[in-house]
């Protein structure tokens, strides 16, 4: 992930779909890039949560790209890939697609690998329970 990838297709599930409104822009009108990495996080720790069977924190974010804006109005789709389950960490791979809702030709935005922990009823980490 992270490098300006050339495939047409996203990787991964989709996992999350929503549309990018004025609330979520910048004084310019652009789509805040804190925004889409929200979307990404709320993503992945869907994701995560089901490997883990319970709650998941965010521990890292790590090789982030963004390789074209989102406009006001785009749909917006995000794809999630179990990367690696530990002992206690899941490291999902999430990519954020983009298209109009008058169109079914996707954009690829941006790309990500987030890392989760699963935490316990009080915040602490937790095992992973096996398949």
């Amino acid at each position: 992930m992270s490098e300006i990838d050339e495939s047409p297709a996203p990787v991964g599930i989709l996992t999350t779909q929503t549309i990018a409104m004025p609330k979520d822009t910048n004084a310019d009108g652009d789509i805040f890039g804190g925004w889409l990495i929200s979307q990404m996080d709320l993503s992945g720790a869907i994701a995560a949560g089901k490997i883990a069977r319970g709650r998941v924190a965010t521990v890292a974010i790590d090789q982030m790209s963004f390789m074209v804006p989102v406009n006001v109005g785009d749909v917006i789709s995000v794809y999630t890939e179990i990367i690696n389950i530990g002992r206690s960490s899941i490291t999902v791979g999430v990519e954020v697609w983009t298209s109009t809702h008058y169109s079914e030709e996707q954009i690829k935005v941006t790309d990500g690998v987030f890392v989760f922990v699963a935490i316990d009823a009080q915040g602490r980490t937790r095992v992973i329970p096996k398949s």
